[in-house]
């Protein structure tokens, strides 16, 4: 079985899992006033708030909520907090961003139209699943994009948060891209033909559900969800693979799964240990096709699929290729 070899790094930090409320406030760190409408939201779920004019907020959360707390305003440095859990009230001091990107990008010619890159960076950040073609990227103009013609490499970098309409999946995403870089073995400029070799990015996310209610939204979001890799974490976690419609293959075989996957439970945490022996080819309904392997000894995942570290962890295949596109906040179900 030949898979294209693609590899996608999501920003994820899992968390253990107790239930509260965090009340905080945010201000200017040189003038020490409160900064209104600042966004306070959990990395990659629906939860989140914004301060008011006192730049206070309150935010609460469940068990469903395993990632970090972001507190961004435009023109600030953003702020992640992982140890909320241990506090009920924090005080955030924002200081005011270097103006971070270099204007002379904005025209910098590297070989590349600016609407080649658009299309390089909307195929491999959205995604060319149905879910990913529904996808509109609201403030495109505010990407700066960078082919670097020695390395054979694609970079991207925003000056505000990335709006993405999902219109399949009825989600409007704030994306705030940390890092975006495409990898290319094979590119010819003349032509725009190109091979890619690997694809990184991560960033935070907050996701607002447009619509709830229609059947036809609730099934899109149940197709995307089946055979993710966030479906593939959670069964991994639950031991259930087989009964969520996973098969795994070694050398073109079937094999049993708990022969090659180890899942240990962690004392005293919400978090299981995962080891590998061996890359496998991973068959989901019986056709969807994916390969994961390891370069690190082990990975953490807990219940709601989140997992880590990413680094180390590869997937290629239908898992490999899913994008933002294809991506449900943590929270989901």
């Amino acid at each position: 079985m030949k898979i294209s070899k693609t590899s996608v790094f999501v920003f994820l930090l899992p968390l253990y899992c107790l239930s509260q409320t965090l009340s905080g406030r945010v201000i200017d760190k040189i003038t020490l006033q409160p900064i209104e409408t600042a966004a306070v939201y959990f990395d990659n779920t629906t939860i989140g708030t914004t301060t008011n004019r006192n730049g206070e907020f309150s935010i609460e959360y469940s068990d469903a909520v395993q990632s970090t707390l972001v507190i961004s305003y435009l023109g600030y440095d953003k702020v992640l907090i992982s140890d909320y859990r241990s506090k009920s009230n924090v005080s955030i001091e924002l200081v005011e961003a270097d103006n971070a990107l270099d204007e002379v990008l904005l025209e910098y010619d590297d070989g590349l139209t600016r609407k080649q890159k658009l299309k390089l960076f909307r195929q491999e950040f959205l995604g060319t699943s149905k879910f990913g073609k529904s996808c509109k990227i609201i403030n495109e103009n505010d990407l700066v994009l960078k082919y670097d013609k020695k390395n054979k490499a694609l970079y991207a970098d925003s000056k505000t948060p990335l709006k993405i309409l999902n219109r399949a999946l009825q989600y409007e995403v704030l994306y705030d891209v940390m890092d975006f870089e495409i990898n290319f073995r094979f590119m010819n400029l003349k032509t725009f033909t190109f091979t890619i070799h690997s694809v990184t990015y991560f960033g935070t996310s907050f996701y607002k559900s447009l619509d709830t209610t229609k059947k036809k939204t609730l099934n899109q979001r149940r197709k995307a969800y089946k055979g993710s890799v966030q479906h593939f974490m959670r069964s991994l976690y639950n031991k259930s693979l087989n009964e969520e419609g996973y098969s795994i293959f070694h050398n073109k075989f079937r094999v049993d799964e708990w022969s090659f996957f180890t899942v240990e439970t962690i004392e005293h945490q919400d978090l299981k240990k995962v080891t590998l022996k061996e890359k496998v080819t991973i068959l989901f309904d019986k056709k969807n096709q994916s390969e994961i392997q390891l370069e690190i000894p082990e990975f953490y995942v807990d219940v709601y699929g989140n997992y880590a570290p990413v680094i180390g962890v590869y997937f290629s295949g239908v898992m490999g290729s899913q994008r933002i596109g294809d991506t449900l906040p943590l929270d989901y179900n």
